[in-house]
């Protein structure tokens, strides 16, 4: 951050409300693709199945091209080893707000996709694996087996890696549909008598272009099975590279199976991938453009050069731990690379800094987590916060309470372990950083950063906003019980019960539909799954209808807004960014966009 200037930035994160919660959908301003010359309709051809002169020109001939193209897809696929990440819900019906969570389960691993199955866990209480998990609902009162899916959710990512062709299957033209700016042609898909079991039904979308299916929706059947059941999901791909549709986004869910032999299944779903192409950000770029430099001007720099002092050193030392922690969180596909979210996140600890008087050597620097657990921490002089838990703070005072939490833990005294700084101790794979790698503070540690960071919000813009950041605080110890698995933290510390801002808080109104305490999951960040960057969701404010639609850090389904590919430079000409923060003195506190 810049030292010495005089105003405080007001953080363009957009956390306020016009009416009602964020969507979870990001909008993007790309026109539509042009709709190409059409050809008549023909007798094997509906009539609004449209066809291009250098397309296939008859609807069985489409056909064969989107189950070439899907073959294609899993060859391809089958080189990778995404990040795999599925959260669970369980629901249960609520007289005044329809439906509920009740209970969770959270599961994070390293797919293998060459053998089809997830078997290597990165949760640190798990030694087991995945594999004795295959079926992500088992928990639920233990009603399923684990001979039930042998791919659990993951399995979702594809409509049938074997069998997906004309004697297995039917396919049936329904329409034209865009799904964002990509055109579709959508098709029904039924499985033929003794296709056999584990067959999908449903309908799949394919772009118009290469005949890619990108998005598909519906269940394996047969549905009952022996030991239970196969569930409904929506599955999303994106188009990540030319040519190249991966999966990013599927949504499961039952209101009610009945007849189960031990009670009904409730339950939503989100299973998130991402780490496809896990690169150590501009550090490539940096040595790609290496020069090799005369002797003179690097004499010229080591004449220049000070004598370190002890505390310098000290500095130095842990600044050396801090980046090597964030290098290998970020090759491992756990932090996102450095953008656009962190310099929110550092406009708001600027205004934290500047009310308070303090400049902070080495400078503060802000990172995304990627996970879905609301968790914060810090490593040395940089404050992590999960995608999850911004998703779900509803303002920016809220946010603001958050950072605050973890300036205060600098301001105390937080520091890395010694083993951080030698670079054999971040040496891990991506399986095991999180079984080797912990930030999270003791109690006592925890208490006195949050005192710390009451002092700092108390002279800070935010100070007489204070009430929405207690609320939520209020929102997070309501649901503490029934959400677990999601309020937690597996790398660093769960979200601190202040009790200064709780006490400071109105009371939790669940059925006022104005009071917005926390948001549903999505609400805020998009991730590509390729690069694993991330960005603030662009939308439009809702209007709430009823307090129904409030549902606080609840999984909904997804509806991202497909494009297709764009080389990354155009978008970096379009949205030029700045090397630094300015540091600007507090005349007015802005209210939230």
């Amino acid at each position: 951050m810049g030292r010495g200037l005089g105003y405080v930035l007001t953080a363009a994160i957009g956390l306020a409300f016009a009416g009602g919660a964020a969507a979870q959908t990001q909008p993007q301003q790309t026109p539509p693709t042009q709709v190409q010359a059409q050809q008549p309709p023909t007798a094997q051809t509906p009539e609004h199945l449209v066809i291009t002169p250098s397309q296939p020109g008859t609807e069985a001939e489409v056909i064969d091209r989107i189950i070439a193209r899907e073959h294609q897809e899993v060859a391809t696929l089958r080189h990778f080893n995404p990040i795999v990440e599925t959260y669970i819900q369980d629901m249960r019906p609520d007289a005044q707000l329809g439906s509920v969570p009740d209970k969770d389960h959270y599961y994070l691993g390293e797919a293998e996709l060459s053998k089809g199955v997830v078997d290597r866990s990165m949760l640190p209480y798990d030694s087991g694996g995945w594999k004795h998990k295959l079926n992500p609902i088992k928990d639920i009162g233990n009603l399923l087996g684990n001979s039930y899916v042998p791919s659990g959710f993951l399995q979702m990512i594809f409509v049938d890696p074997v069998y997906f062709d004309k004697q297995h299957y039917r396919f049936d033209y329904v329409r034209n549909e865009f799904l964002g700016s990509v055109k579709c042609l959508v098709f029904d898909v039924t499985p033929l008598p003794k296709s056999g079991d584990g067959r999908f039904q449903g309908r799949v979308w394919v772009e118009n272009q290469d005949y890619s299916i990108v998005r598909f929706n519906g269940v394996f059947v047969p549905v009952a099975r022996t030991f239970g059941w196969n569930l409904h999901f929506d599955s999303w791909r994106t188009n990540v590279t030319p040519n190249l549709w991966v999966p990013s986004y599927v949504y499961s869910a039952e209101s009610d199976l009945k007849d189960f032999p031990f009670g009904h299944v409730r339950y939503r779903s989100q299973t998130r991938l991402w780490g496809y192409d896990l690169k150590l950000g501009n550090k490539e770029t940096e040595f790609s453009d290496l020069q090799i430099e005369a002797a003179k001007p690097i004499q010229d720099q080591a004449d220049a050069s000070k004598d370190v002092s002890p505390v310098m050193a000290e500095r130095e030392w842990q600044r050396e731990g801090e980046d090597n922690v964030i290098e290998r969180l970020q090759r491992n596909g756990l932090l996102a690379p450095p953008g656009p979210v962190d310099k929110v996140l550092c406009t708001v600890v600027n205004n934290l800094e500047v009310t308070n008087n303090l400049d902070i050597e080495p400078e503060i620097r802000c990172r995304v987590l990627l996970t879905s657990t609301l968790e914060a921490f810090t490593i040395g002089h940089t404050i992590v916060v999960s995608r999850g838990l911004l998703d779900v703070l509803p303002d920016e005072p809220s946010l603001a309470a958050v950072l605050a939490h973890e300036l205060g833990a600098v301001i105390t005294g937080s520091q890395l372990p010694d083993a951080y700084s030698f670079n054999d101790t971040t040496m891990v794979s991506t399986a095991d950083t999180m079984k080797r790698m912990s930030f999270r503070n003791t109690q006592g540690d925890e208490e006195i950063a949050a005192k710390k960071a009451v002092e700092l919000l108390k002279n800070s813009p935010y100070k007489n906003q204070l009430g929405t950041a207690g609320l939520f605080l209020k929102q997070v110890a309501a649901e503490q019980k029934q959400l677990p698995s999601l309020i937690s933290a597996n790398l660093g510390n769960r979200v601190f019960m202040a009790s200064q801002l709780v006490q400071a808080a109105p009371a939790l109104q669940p059925m006022k539909v104005d009071q917005i305490a926390a948001l549903p999951l999505g609400s805020r960040i998009v991730l590509d799954s390729w690069d694993d960057t991330v960005d603030l969701v662009k939308t439009k404010p809702v209007q709430l209808l009823s307090a129904r639609e409030k549902m606080p850090f609840e999984v909904t389904p997804f509806m991202p807004y497909l494009t297709r590919y764009q080389n990354s430079s155009d978008a970096t000409a379009a949205t030029p960014t700045k090397p630094d923060l300015a540091k600007q003195n507090p005349q007015t506190q802005q209210n939230p966009q």
